[in-house]
């Protein structure tokens, strides 16, 4: 089955088209790298697929529902998840109570004001399963704007996961850490991500080629190429329009 689904979509600013019929077929279960020059429509592209844009035409459907044109809850709520470029987590909040605000929805809870959220016990349980599997229990506490950047990001990945979605984007999750910290965002990557699609953008082509099962390149708007992560290394186009290298 298709997890992501992507057909002739198209989404033009004014008289820019910065995606330019764009096609992908992702099936559930894969870890499917984006990469692609700055300015090839990556962001946007991530954009359309989990509803902050609406695209201008083409179809768009996430574990079979559509999605284009859907509101990013709605998306979400139909098993979609994604992280952004720049860390969006509540700072001024722990590192748990982040964790457990993104576990609310998918157990089934609402808002109701005389309940206390400190009672649930199936949302503390699945807060303390989450922060072990992304290695900050020791930090449960601590206000999450103190961490440090990667275990930001490593938070980050926790509360995208949190709500169960099946389908995960992540944009640009290792940019701005030494190789050190790469390495560790790399294995807590492939880790959470067991068993589910993942959809990365990425210019680290060291991250991108440990983890990807397949690989599409972006050149202004347009998909240029996919394949394996060997098919790639080995494509003639990929090479004369992203790898830097001239074509045998």
């Amino acid at each position: 089955m298709s997890a992501l689904v992507l057909k002739d979509v198209t989404k033009r600013f004014g008289a820019a088209e910065i995606i330019r019929g764009v096609n992908l077929d992702i099936p559930a279960g894969e870890r499917h790298a984006i990469i692609g020059p700055n300015g090839a429509g990556k962001s946007t592209l991530f954009n359309l697929i989990s509803g902050a844009f609406p695209p201008s035409s083409g179809e768009i459907l996430v574990n079979g529902k559509p999605a284009g044109g859907v509101s990013p809850f709605q998306i979400n709520r139909n098993g979609l998840s994604r992280s952004f470029q720049v860390t969006n987590i509540f700072h001024n909040m722990s590192v748990y109570e982040n964790v457990r605000c993104a576990t609310l929805w998918s157990l089934g809870h609402r808002y109701v004001f005389w309940r206390f959220i400190g009672g649930m016990r199936d949302v503390a349980d699945r807060t303390e399963e989450i922060l072990d599997l992304i290695g900050l229990s020791a930090v449960r506490d601590t206000q999450a704007g103190l961490l440090s950047y990667a275990d930001q990001r490593a938070l980050e990945i926790g509360v995208t996961i949190a709500g169960g979605a099946k389908v995960i984007l992540l944009d640009e999750p290792t940019a701005g850490m030494s190789h050190h910290e790469t390495e560790r965002a790399m294995a807590l990557i492939r880790k959470v991500t067991e068993g589910r699609t993942l959809v990365i953008v990425e210019h680290d082509m060291s991250v991108v080629f440990g983890l990807a099962d397949r690989i599409s390149v972006l050149v202004y708007g347009q998909i240029i190429a996919s394949g394996t992560p060997d098919e790639i290394r080995a494509d003639k186009k990929v090479k004369e329009a992203y790898l830097g290298e001239e074509a045998a």
